[in-house]
């Protein structure tokens, strides 16, 4: 069965505003891990950020006449924690640096679901949802460089904090 573009439009919209929830929570979760005040803050702000981006998907959504899946969003947020396994066998003082790391893809995986998101509405001649999702996509866009600007700097001080050759001691102090 065929769907209308109103249709294909919400369930892009029902997508990218369980994404967001989920990824809200894990920047939640960067922003107190770790001891880089930088990068912590970026969470911060991103996670601010965020909620702003979902709350104006939901408004775009139900002004459409549709509304947020709980099922995606509880799906989203148990497949989002994933990345956090990753993180199994890494030492603390790499906590940042690997939550740089999930940012960084999570937020290049967003630019492309805002893409698709763009696509599809004007496609279906849908101006507004597509001028939204580009404003988040330059958001997200602004967010990328700024945690890829983070990270050599915080790679860096994990290797001194855990390597002999980067100056740690045998009680792995700096």
């Amino acid at each position: 069965m065929a769907e209308t573009s109103a249709d294909v439009i919400k369930r892009y919209l029902e997508d990218a505003i369980a994404a967001e929830k989920s990824f809200e929570t894990q920047l939640q979760s960067f922003a107190k891990e770790g001891d880089d005040e930088a990068a912590k803050a970026a969470f911060h702000q991103h996670a601010i950020e965020t909620r702003q981006q979902y709350e104006r998907l939901t408004a775009r959504l139900e002004g459409l006449g549709g509304s947020t899946s709980a099922a995606k969003s509880f799906l989203a947020h148990i497949f989002g924690m994933s990345p956090k396994a990753a993180q199994i066998g890494h030492e603390a003082a790499e906590r940042t640096t690997q939550n740089l790391m999930m940012a960084y893809a999570v937020e290049n995986s967003e630019i492309a679901m805002y893409e698709a998101l763009i696509t599809v509405a004007e496609a279906a001649g849908d101006t507004e949802t597509a001028a939204l999702a580009r404003d988040i996509q330059a958001q997200e866009k602004r967010t990328a460089e700024k945690v890829w600007s983070l990270l050599p700097g915080a790679a860096v001080r994990a290797y001194r904090r855990l390597s002999t050759q980067g100056g740690a001691t045998a009680a792995g102090t700096v």
